[in-house]
């Protein structure tokens, strides 16, 4: 059971960071700010290196992509990049971060899956793409920090200032534990 876990949660992942991708490349198009569209662009260039190094411990476990996860996510990944165009400024910016904020305990329950498998070298791989993900977590919500309507989508969807959805804290800027 728990290598069919491990199994379906790479699969998962794997289409999940092309979904992200592909958002943010719209994200990123969308904005105004020249400093936000170089940020989004690099975080969605590293979903594309989460999603190569996700790759790489599918192949050693010999497991292929699920073809329905992949055109389901892309699907999703491209619809989001296109409303990104529609909705405004700060509805992208408030779920790309809550959306990370959960990846954190994707990876964070993958880097526990991992342990007696023939991939449990993947650990320090798998744990940094988790410190990723809350770094990007961060960056979203910096965005949106002083937006008026942070507190009520805070008490809506459960994200935001203080609550983050998972449990990894940052000490100071660029170091996370």
């Amino acid at each position: 059971m728990r290598m069919h876990s491990l199994h379906a949660l790479l699969r998962l992942a794997y289409s999940a960071e092309r979904a992200a991708a592909f958002a943010y490349y719209g994200h990123a198009r969308s904005v105004r700010s020249p400093a936000q569209r170089v940020a989004i662009s690099a975080i969605a260039g590293e979903e594309w290196l989460h999603r190569s190094e996700l790759k790489r411990m599918m192949e050693r476990l010999g497991i292929a992509p699920s073809q329905w996860l992949e055109l389901h996510y892309a699907a999703i990944g491209s619809i989001i990049a296109a409303s990104c165009f529609v909705i405004g400024w700060f509805m992208p910016m408030y779920f790309a971060g809550r959306l990370e904020s959960g990846n954190v305990n994707e990876y964070l329950r993958m880097e526990e899956l991992v342990v007696g498998t023939a991939i449990a070298d993947e650990q320090g791989c798998i744990h940094q793409m988790a410190l990723v993900e809350k770094q990007h977590e961060e960056y979203f919500l910096e965005q949106v920090r002083v937006h008026p309507a942070l507190p009520l989508f805070q008490a809506l969807f459960g994200w935001g200032l203080g609550r983050s959805r998972n449990p990894v804290t940052t000490v100071a800027p660029g170091t996370v534990r």
